[in-house]
């Protein structure tokens, strides 16, 4: 095999430059000025309807343009989340419509209900504060179990019952009769085995992106334009033909820089408002940006879970059975719905599978009262790593055995074959676990640290921890996974690539670019990318999430710039028919099969645009269909100091280390593993949206009182890879994208429960969950 050229150099981002000097254009920096502005108005209680709506006063404030309220909508209900759509009725069940442009139904504390359009924000401001609504008020459930017994006003008509839905995947009963069991619950229970159990749960935590949701819309050409900052423009467009009504064909999105979204904008939250209220006001330009505070209630952040954990375990350090029962809360709208405790209780059931045989994962989504909840980094992997990795420790302490060779015993190997997960056959093709397992024990000084820190006594103690985490890549085969690239040879034999998938800052462009080269056969530098989607010109691509761009959108990529290289090849021949053997292209030449030059690739760039006889713009324009994925795992390890007193966990070393089959570009690898720990330990130790269980109301909607870690919160952050190229991957690459925020969280859980011997199981483990279960346990 030819040793890759491109992937794998870990060159400079090709938006580096534009971003740190400030040339990079977002959404703000391009809408014209001045225009018009909306404002929400939000429902002021938690459950009930609006009886009526009295705008007479907003509408005698200056500078007030109109206000429109729920009675003005149409009554169409559209989904919202960035899922896959589907040619078939599958695509009903698939994308939860159940949310309307503004809506009389109050299901959430903060509902939209109505908006304001004026000359300024100033203007909309004063307008939605002379909004005078009446309500009609009913009880607020906020608990996913609590909904799920019944309510007497359900919060989605359609499901009386507040039940979203339900899985179950369970050990086929041949399997079970081979080892002399009639059910699960039988191998739990074997007096033979040691039996564990515990009760979980995880909070809801917000995505805090630097940029808010924000969009602004205008009509022309007969096309509602719509700019907004978004993971996902193609699916922007559909969601915003549907809300209104109209073919999609007359819906045009584009997607600028986005100033970060881990998920947020994989929704379309406020979008297809704004063009319906660009409708209503005759085309003008109105621009819809929420606040920070809105940002935390009106969004969609982490499905707050609990779980309810078995395992039953032999002498041997054998894993011989697991369980979990789920319940996920998804708040007053569907978004995501089921699909986020599905990766959660598919995830726990994935990473386990030494000489386990017997498993159950069951789970449930309720709607509530509590706010709308959707996508988040690691989509629902990391609350059920969390629940798998509380229960491993919880068995490891308890029976005195080292926790990195227990789980190295039972974890998943390359072998690997789930045939029980609903909707598909997920398989490992590749498995480095152990080998990122030794590098992060080394790092770490596991051995050594774990004998120091053995019976410590006093108020501040240390300790070490471990986890591990499994992800899969893309969303096949439970969904279609679809892309396209385009490619072009320009007139200086450069090459221009054109990409549905999206930018977030994540590095998309700079590995599609590298990716594109290495199937041309020229320099990263050669290939040129705009960040801008825009679904009138850009191919289709379904968006960035899953962690399937690299992986599927690869694909799309790699295949253009093989047709292209063929189809340059081809054109050199009809050039120079008497070359030599079989053409090649390195190195800005087309070199003859003796390595000789034959032309430089400008000069055939020149002549195929300008040939008398035969003008050709050499292109490519590829589309896949990708049906396969591709496990991806690791581990992090962690060093904590625990001041009981206080409350107070300092991580004082952390290191993640990545199975992802081939990196494409290491440095960015590098980077993105940075910032999904500095996620994971946010979500271990702070990061908690706080829900007042009456109201339904968040308590905390501010970057004052919503806990991040900053710089003096995190530590020197350690990555490292083991490089393991995965078959299926268009270059042997697997996710990363998402994996880094996995699995620091249960790692430092595990470092507190060596250093105290106290279980916590309830993230994030703020000082007060810390000082109340220290003290329980008699060590304050």
């Amino acid at each position: 095999m030819e040793k890759l050229r491109e992937v794998g150099r870990p060159v400079p981002r090709v938006d580096a430059f534009d971003k740190v000097t400030g040339r990079a254009m977002f959404t703000d920096d391009l809408c014209p000025k001045p225009c018009l502005e909306a404002k929400l108005v939000h429902a002021t209680i938690g459950n009930g309807r609006v009886v009526s709506i009295d705008t007479s006063e907003a509408l005698a404030e200056p500078g007030v343009v109109a206000v429109f309220t729920c009675f003005d909508v149409p009554d169409i209900c559209f989904p919202v989340a960035g899922h896959p759509w589907y040619a078939d009725s599958k695509a009903e069940k698939r994308d939860l419509a159940d949310r309307k442009l503004l809506d009389d139904r109050v299901r959430i504390y903060g509902d939209n209900i109505a908006v304001v359009v004026g000359e300024d924000s100033v203007a909309c401001a004063r307008g939605v504060s002379k909004v005078k609504v009446t309500y009609e008020e009913w009880p607020v459930v906020y608990d996913a179990q609590e909904s799920l017994a019944g309510t007497e006003h359900p919060v989605q008509e359609r499901c009386p019952d507040n039940l979203l839905a339900h899985s179950l995947a369970v050990t086929p009963d041949e399997k079970l009769a081979e080892q002399g069991y009639d059910s699960v619950e039988a191998v739990l229970a074997d007096p033979r085995y040691h039996h564990f159990s515990a009760h979980i749960e995880s909070r809801e935590q917000s995505q805090v992106h630097i940029e808010t949701c924000v969009s602004y819309c205008y009509e022309e050409g007969g096309k509602i334009v719509c700019v907004t900052s978004t993971q996902i423009p193609h699916v922007v467009r559909r969601v915003i033909g549907q809300a209104l009504g109209i073919p999609w064909g007359q819906v045009r999105v584009i997607k600028p820089y986005i100033g970060g979204g881990f998920g947020t904008k994989q929704d379309v939250h406020y979008e297809p408002l704004n063009a319906w209220i660009c409708q209503q006001i005759g085309g003008r330009c109105v621009k819809l940006e929420i606040s920070r505070e809105e940002l935390f209630w009106d969004t969609s952040g982490r499905q707050p879970k609990s779980f309810d954990v078995e395992a039953s375990v032999d002498d041997d350090m054998n894993l011989r059975a697991r369980s979990i029962v789920a319940y996920s809360n998804t708040g007053g709208y569907g978004h995501h719905g089921h699909a986020l405790v599905l990766n959660s209780v598919n995830s726990f059931r994935w990473l386990y599978h030494g000489q386990e045989f017997a498993t159950r994962s069951e789970a449930f989504t309720a709607y509530t009262n509590g706010p709308h909840t959707g996508a988040m980094r690691a989509y629902g992997v990391p609350e059920g790593n969390w629940a798998a990795e509380c229960l491993m420790g919880d068995i490891a302490y308890d029976m005195g055995w080292d926790g990195v060779e227990f789980r190295l015993k039972n974890v998943y190997t390359d072998a690997f074959v789930d045939e029980f997960t609903p909707g598909g056959v997920i398989a490992a093709h590749t498995c480095a676990i152990p080998e990122c397992v030794e590098k992060g024990k080394a790092y770490i000084e596991w051995d050594k640290k774990r004998a120091e820190y053995a019976n410590q006594t006093g108020p501040v103690r240390h300790g070490v921890g471990v986890a591990l985490f499994v992800y899969k890549t893309a969303v096949a085969p439970f969904a279609l996974e679809t892309a396209t690239a385009a490619l072009t040879l320009n007139q200086d034999g450069t090459v221009q690539l054109q990409m549905g998938a999206t930018e977030i800052g994540q590095g998309a462009d700079t590995v599609f670019s590298q990716m594109a080269a290495e199937a041309i056969g020229v320099d990263t530098e050669d290939v040129h990318i705009v960040s801008f989607q825009d679904t009138d010109v850009t191919p289709y691509d379904s968006g960035a999430y899953a962690s399937r761009q690299t992986y599927v959108s690869g694909t799309a990529v790699k295949k253009a710039g093989l047709t292209l290289r063929r189809k340059i090849l081809d054109y050199a021949r009809f050039l120079y028919p008497n070359a030599q053997g079989e053409l090649t292209l390195r190195d800005h030449h087309v070199l003859d099969a003796l390595g000789h030059p034959v032309c430089d690739l400008k000069t055939l760039a020149l002549e195929a645009y300008y040939n008398l006889d035969r003008a050709d713009q050499l292109h490519a324009h590829e589309t896949v269909n990708v049906h396969t994925n591709a496990i991806a795992g690791g581990c992090t390890f962690a060093d904590v100091t625990v001041d009981m007193p206080l409350g107070k966990v300092t991580v004082n070393k952390i290191i993640n280390v990545h199975d992802s089959g081939t990196l494409i570009n290491p440095k960015l690898v590098e980077q993105q593993i940075h910032g999904g720990m500095a996620q994971g330990i946010g979500f271990g130790l702070y990061e908690e949206v706080q829900v007042d269980p009456k109201t339904g109301r968040v308590l905390n909607s501010t970057l004052l009182d919503y806990k991040i870690p900053t710089s003096m919160d995190v530590p020197d952050l350690k990555a490292d890879f083991v490089e393991k190229p995965d078959p299926t991957g268009p270059y042997g690459n697997k996710a990363v994208g998402e994996t880094p925020v996995i699995s620091p969280a249960a790692a430092i859980r595990d470092a507190i429960l060596n250093a105290t011997g106290v279980k916590f199981y309830v993230e994030p483990m703020t000082p007060q969950r810390l000082f109340e279960g220290f003290k329980r346990e008699g060590l304050i």
